[in-house]
């Protein structure tokens, strides 16, 4: 079936084929994650608040906030440029292979992913970071591969 797309294009004598566009956050999403991570509402976000951003931006390979402290400013540049953005998970994760990460990449990963109070990770024969955490109010077992998927197991 041709949809009514693909005629308009087939009649226009348009047969090239457009890759999807990738958008960047956008203010309004953006703005409502900073409402959310600036949960005491103080116009920074540091210690717990801003673990999870921190980590993301060690992920990121960004400056780093020398003070661990993100302002509002900080923040919304770069969450603009999808540093907080989440990667989606491979199917099939953990993946077995060489792990070049350390436990400390490793455990960014798994604080990036919504993970705290991690336990000391250790790295099995098949390259995957393990160890237990919480989500929200469980402990779980997580698992961090050679490409950056954290699962829970």
């Amino acid at each position: 079936m041709i949809t009514k797309f693909a005629r308009t294009a087939i009649l226009a004598g348009v047969f090239a084929v457009v890759p999807p566009i990738a958008f960047a956050a956008d203010e309004a999403g953006c703005a409502a994650e900073w409402a959310q991570a600036d949960a005491n509402k103080d116009g920074v976000i540091a210690g717990p608040e801003a673990d999870r951003y921190i980590a993301y931006i060690r992920i990121r390979a960004q400056a780093e906030p020398t003070d661990g402290r993100i302002t509002q400013d900080a923040f919304m540049r770069a969450c603009r440029g999808d540093v907080f953005k989440a990667r989606p998970t491979d199917p099939g994760a953990p993946l077995k292979g060489a792990n070049s990460f350390t436990a400390a990449q490793a455990k960014d990963r798994a604080v990036a992913a919504g993970y705290r109070d991690i336990a000391p990770l250790t790295k099995d024969a098949d390259g995957i970071w393990r160890g237990a955490a919480r989500k929200d109010a469980d402990t779980v077992n997580i698992a961090i591969d050679f490409k950056g998927n954290v699962v829970s197991q």
